[in-house]
């Protein structure tokens, strides 16, 4: 049975009465708004590339504007502290006389800190056995290792250029090859007083050339890409070390001495 005019004016009334007694209208509309914005930031974060010596650098800057700045236990060094120390050591460093490039570099990533060293000046050609000039710098490089807690990623890098001859007995591929120049630093590092537990070796044979973009993928066009000349390859042979940022269990604290008082 359908509702009269009547019972119908006061049906409209009485839901009238109840949204004045209640909310705003505009209210329900502001909400979703708001709830949409908070979506679209979580989103935004959870895609976003977040540099964390970037990060702790802006953080360390902040802290000093107001007066105050968290010192890492026993003050050891942050990444952002790594990162200074290692261009303080590259600024000091001659140039190659024929292409005007450092033999070390440092860049920053998501992943840390990193120093890469060219292998020209590493290891021999299809070799793991390094240079002598090669155990100089990294004696440069320890002490900043041993200031700091970060875990270190000494990782293996070669050209396109595959193994020959006598060589493949030893190394079948350029996997073998970086690998075992990796684990050849992390054996130095070990011999300098480094502790074992901070250390791994990565090879990654040809399949990560120096100057590959992030949003690239690689596949076997790529890698000929940045192969293409003598000077490319050059850059892709290297050994870097990288102090890895923290993920879940923080950085490496060193051997917890057991305190007598505890027994």
């Amino acid at each position: 049975m359908a509702a009269t005019p009547q019972e119908r004016k006061k049906f409209i009334n009485k839901g009238m009465s109840l949204v004045e007694e209640g909310l705003p209208g505009w209210f329900g509309t502001f909400a979703d708004m708001m709830t949409l914005l908070f979506a679209f930031f979580v989103l935004l974060a959870a895609i976003s590339t977040i540099d964390p010596v970037k990060l702790q650098n802006m953080a360390d800057g902040m802290g000093k504007s107001v007066g105050k700045k968290e010192e890492l236990d026993n003050q050891a060094m942050s990444l952002g502290d790594i990162e200074k120390a290692a261009q303080e050591m590259i600024e000091e460093m001659a140039a190659d006389p024929t292409t005007g490039e450092k033999p070390v570099e440092v860049t920053t990533s998501p992943k840390g800190v990193t120093i890469g060293i060219s292998s020209d000046i590493s290891f021999q050609s299809g070799s793991a056995e390094t240079k002598p000039e090669f155990l100089d710098i990294l004696k440069k490089i320890i002490p900043t290792v041993q200031e700091s807690y970060f875990q270190i990623a000494v990782e293996g890098h070669t050209d396109s250029d595959q193994m020959v001859g006598a060589m493949l007995k030893q190394y079948p591929s350029n996997w073998e090859l970086s690998s075992a120049r990796a684990s050849a630093v992390v054996r130095l590092m070990i011999g300098l007083d480094v502790t074992p537990i901070r250390l791994e070796a990565v090879g990654y044979g040809e399949f990560v050339p120096r100057d590959k973009k992030n949003t690239e993928v690689i596949s076997t066009d790529l890698i000929q890409k940045y192969n293409s000349n003598p000077q490319q390859k050059a850059r892709n042979r290297r050994v870097e070390i990288t102090f890895l940022a923290p993920r879940g269990g923080g950085p490496y604290k060193g051997t917890q001495k057991e305190d007598p008082g505890d027994k």
